[in-house]
Parts: C-alpha cells; sequence; structure tokens
C-alpha cells in the first residue's frame, strides 16, 4: 500500500500537472470504484482544480466550489500520467481523470476491487475521511509519545495504526524500527525514555528521507512504478539479506498476508522471534537466538 512518502511523490507529480487545470471529463471503468452518490460525480467535470491533499493514505483534489475527489489506492491501486483521453483497456484500468495535457488514470492489480474514489462536498466532509493520526513532521516527543502510549501495543502495531500516526504502513515501520534499533514486538508501555527519543528521531529521520528522494524522482518523471520494496531500504523486502549495519541475515515474521522484517542483532539482542508460520510446527524447538537459528539450518 502507498505510505506517505510515496503519496508525497504522487502529489509532487500531480501538483504541477493538474493545479489550474479543468477536469474535462471523468471516466469509469468500474463502478464499484465510486463510494459516494452525492455529490454526484458529473458535479465535478468542467471546474478546474486549486488543490492537491495528502489525508493519511489518501490523495484529495479539490476543484471550485470546495468539491473534493478523494482517492485511497488501498493496496494495489497505483496512478499513471497518460495521453489525453487514453483508452480504457484492461481489467486493472479502472478509471481515468482527463486534462487537457493528459490523462491521470487508475489501476488495481490483481481481482479484488480496494481501491476507491469519493466525491465530498467541504472541508467537514474531507475531515470525517481522515483516521485522526498526528503528523509525524508537525508534533515534538511529548505528543508524540502521548498518541502511542494511550494504549499497550507493540510497536509495529503503533506505527501502523492510522489512529495514532498518519500515512505509515508495513515498509517504512519495517525501516523505523531498524533505524531504532528496537524490536517490533515490544511494548509502548515497557519504552524508556531514552528509546523514545530513538522511536521519535527514527520515525521523523526516515520519513524526510525517503520522501526527500522519492519527490526528487517525482519532479523528473511521474512515479509509475509505486513499490513497497525499495532500492536502498535496510530490512523491509531483504528476508535473508544482510543487515548494512551489521551485516547478519535480515529475518521475518509472516503473519497471513503480512510479513515484517528485522534485524536481531541490531533490535531484539540476537533472539529470533516467532514466525507464526512456522513456530506452531516447531513448538519448544523453534530457536530463540541467531546461534541455535543457524544451528537448525545446517542439521
Amino acid at each position: 500500500m502507498p505510505e506517505l512518502p510515496d503519496i508525497a511523490a504522487y502529489i509532487t507529480a500531480l501538483e504541477p500537472r493538474i493545479i489550474g487545470q479543468p477536469i474535462q471529463c471523468i471516466r469509469l471503468a468500474s463502478s464499484f470504484l465510486l463510494r459516494t452518490a452525492q455529490p454526484p460525480l458529473a458535479s465535478v467535470e468542467g471546474r478546474t482544480v486549486r488543490e492537491v491533499r495528502r489525508i493519511g493514505k489518501r490523495i484529495a483534489i479539490a476543484v471550485d466550489d470546495d468539491l473534493w475527489l478523494v482517492l485511497h489506492l488501498m493496496i494495489a491501486g497505483r496512478l499513471h500520467w497518460r495521453a489525453p483521453e487514453v483508452k480504457l483497456a484492461g481489467r486493472q484500468n479502472l478509471a481515468a481523470f482527463d486534462f487537457p495535457s493528459g490523462s491521470l488514470v487508475l489501476t488495481e492489480a490483481g481481482s479484488k476491487r480496494r481501491a476507491s474514489l469519493h466525491v465530498l462536498q467541504g472541508e467537514a466532509s474531507l475531515r470525517s475521511l481522515d483516521a485522526g493520526g498526528i503528523d509525524v513532521f508537525s508534533c515534538d516527543l511529548d505528543s508524540f509519545r502521548a498518541a502511542l502510549a494511550a494504549e499497550n501495543h507493540t510497536l509495529k502495531r503503533a506505527l501502523t495504526d492510522p489512529r495514532l500516526l498518519s500515512g505509515i504502513g508495513n515498509a517504512y515501520s519495517d525501516e523505523i524500527l531498524h533505524a531504532a534499533q528496537l524490536s517490533p514486538i515490544t511494548l509502548t508501555h515497557k519504552l524508556t525514555p531514552q528509546e523514545w527519543q530513538r522511536l521519535f528521531t527514527a520515525t521523523k529521520d526516515t520519513l524526510k528521507l525517503w520522501v526527500d528522494r522519492l519527490r526528487a524522482e517525482a519532479e523528473t518523471q511521474f512515479p509509475e512504478k509505486v513499490t513497497a520494496f525499495r532500492k536502498g531500504m535496510a530490512v523491509h523486502g531483504r528476508y535473508g539479506e544482510p543487515c548494512p549495519r551489521c551485516g547478519d541475515k535480515v529475518l521475518r515474521i509472516r503473519y497471513a498476508d503480512k510479513e515484517t522484517n528485522y534485524c536481531a542483532r541490531c533490535q531484539t539482542g540476537g533472539r529470533v522471534l516467532a514466525d507464526r508460520s512456522l513456530s506452531r510446527l516447531l513448538g519448544s524447538d523453534w530457536p530463540r537466538t541467531l546461534e541455535e537459528l543457524e544451528a537448525l539450518k545446517h542439521r
């Protein structure tokens, strides 16, 4: 799912292309995409784009008369900039937003249709889609700690809860925790003041690094290949590869369709966290340290 840095890159690419431009036509290839009935989608056509804004992991496009188009790409949705009035061919093409200079096309891979489009009137309606998470770049350490420690959850869950923090998901939470040298399963109520400071600094620095990097790329070309697995990431999507800090192999925890990547040496004091897909089978034989894991591999 596109997260804060990815959404920031999309907005960087969209602003010079569509702000000040009229939406000539909106074409839907999938009626399921549109999740609102009022105001009607046709009421946006012919109106000029005034602003593009991020709302959590959503992209909000403001047009005249305080109307908003709000896109949530979910896991497999992506945006593409194409030639004007490009034909919507293929099952993955869900919608096109036609402008004089080109068409913004929304695609979604796979058979499940989770991406959504809302048409809203006014700021109050727009705020109703905001889960309430704080903006990492505008908060201080005290407000950051208060948000994450409101309930006692693992750091992985707390970082990815949109009610607590805005725009962070599976990929960048892995990178943040590696930078902070903290375990994904540490409980928020167990953190020391020094660990809170490390987590806060790592969260801001990691997100800024990727926002700056992806925005710079989006200034030269539209971000056509948005992915959760990027070259230069420390641990996310790098299972079995060497940790860039210590050289030990990156490990993982798998649950349902999600995977958390981490370095045991850097983040858990050398303790291997139980992978639910395997530990249920291994039971008490599941290795608890890197040394035990290596010994198991060579049996």
